[in-house]
């Protein structure tokens, strides 16, 4: 097979990379070609629709330890994040588009040269080796694009960075819908998506206090700070499964903008609440914990509900839960209407691509539209199950405004018992409509993107 070609190579210089948060800084116990060629297959199956998650389940991890498999997912957690860049400079070395997995192995490569600490002539040499695996007669190929990029990154950078996608490192339809949508705001809503999100905890009140789990943690040398009474944010992400208190459900991993919804709702003692569609169960399981209430937990996955029956009993909580699909009633409600309603509804998790990476290149821009209609029957078929007095709030890890300002407005318009009622939410843009950017300003604590809308019924 003829192998796509690219212009003579200089020598390699000198690496000079300020180090990505989470780049490979060695080689592991597996040789990296090996690595690299793994990560190459899990990006191609990313961009082939399915998850980070799957992509990495699905590829051959045999001989893998842990810190093998840790680098595994960073490189390819690292690659989607930064893959318009990617993209557009491996564009400029070519004539011709190589075989799939030998493009998306260069990807990987000009991550770690660009964001990584590796050595410059370790990436390129195990890098090529992970092509030559791939098809023989692309080694030299391989071997002159890396080259090439190295001469010049400051100035590959900057042809990629001439398009939307190289610039942003979002898709193209994503940039344009952004900037007719938030005019004001895009620039730091693509930004922040393309962070890193912090380790941000929730204590679990029934079983501990921040005091308490700030001083285990200080036992371990864990450094770690209070953001309010119940949230935890540490210093340097590590596995939660690793934190002392973990495993006995002191906390629960819940980023700062998700905290929120559980006192939006504001369920009192006695109440009858519904999660609609609950799993994994955290927004349920902080209700639960302020709450001495009566609790449905709902989702459409029954294999997804399970998780959330696992969650409720690590931190020692007792809810019903169910699989059921929550906008058809006649297949689940008793009748008694519900208090609240915590509607977290499926969208496009266009606020929280900072920790799914994956989920940029997931997306079709028809999906937006296709959610918004999903959105639409849970409001309508929810409604009639809340009572008069009662409240829903209605939730999405979304920045679009077809799935959060546009779909609330539309459904006053439909329902005339409906009313918004007003809630203050920390930083900007919340003040003026619910929305949370993702990122973090000088007046709130770093979060993810959320929308909130409390919607309550009242009496005609």
């Amino acid at each position: 097979m003829n192998s796509p070609s690219a212009s003579a190579a200089p020598s390699i210089p000198p690496a000079s990379q300020a180090g990505e948060q989470h780049a490979l800084a060695k080689p592991p116990s597996v040789a990296l070609a090996l690595v690299q060629r793994r990560a190459g297959e899990a990006v191609l199956a990313v961009l082939s629709g399915n998850n980070a998650d799957t992509a990495l389940a699905r590829v051959n991890t045999t001989g893998f330890d842990g810190a093998t498999r840790s680098a595994l997912t960073d490189l390819t957690y690292g690659t989607l994040r930064f893959l318009g860049e990617l993209r557009g400079i491996v564009h400029q070395f070519v004539h011709s588009k190589p075989e799939p997995l030998i493009e998306a192995i260069l990807w990987v490569a000009i991550y770690q040269l660009s964001h990584g600490k590796t050595a410059s002539h370790v990436v390129v040499s195990q890098a090529v080796a992970a092509v030559e695996t791939v098809n023989r007669g692309a080694k030299g190929f391989s071997n002159a694009v890396l080259r090439n990029y190295l001469r010049a990154p400051e100035a590959s950078l900057a042809k990629a960075i001439e398009r939307d996608e190289g610039m942003w490192n979002h898709p193209t339809w994503w940039v344009e819908r952004l900037r007719r949508e938030q005019p004001e705001w895009w620039e730091p809503i693509l930004r922040g998506g393309n962070g890193h999100g912090p380790l941000t905890l929730r204590v679990n009140r029934r079983r501990a206090t921040v005091a308490q789990v700030l001083d285990s943690f200080a036992e371990k040398k864990i450094e770690a700070e209070a953001l309010s009474e119940t949230m935890i944010v540490l210093k340097r992400p590590r596995p939660v499964e690793r934190l002392p208190g973990f495993r006995d459900g002191v906390f629960s991993i819940q980023d700062a903008g998700a905290q929120l919804a559980a006192p939006l709702l504001h369920a009192k003692d006695g109440m009858r609440v519904l999660d609609a569609c609950a799993a994994p169960g955290g927004k349920a399981a902080h209700v639960l914990e302020l709450a001495d209430c009566s609790l449905l937990a709902l989702d459409v996955d029954a294999e997804r509900i399970k998780r959330v029956g696992e969650n409720f009993a690590r931190l020692g909580l007792n809810a019903e839960v169910r699989a059921a699909d929550a906008a058809d009633p006649k297949s689940w409600w008793d009748g008694t209407p519900f208090d609240r309603i915590l509607l977290d509804a499926p969208c496009t998790g266009s606020g929280v691509v900072r920790r799914h990476p994956d989920g940029k290149w997931l997306k079709r821009e028809s999906d937006v539209a296709q959610l918004a209609a999903q959105q639409k029957r849970l409001i309508d078929g929810l409604w009639p199950t809340l009572k008069v007095g009662g409240r829903l709030l209605y939730v999405t890890c979304s920045v679009f405004k077809l799935e959060n300002g546009v779909q609330v407005d539309a459904s006053l318009s439909r329902h005339a018992d409906m009313r918004r009622v007003r809630v203050t939410l920390p930083g900007d843009p919340a003040s003026s409509g619910g929305q949370l950017l993702p990122g973090g300003n000088r007046k709130t604590h770093n979060h993810d993107g959320y929308f909130y809308a409390l919607l309550e019924k009242i009496a005609l």
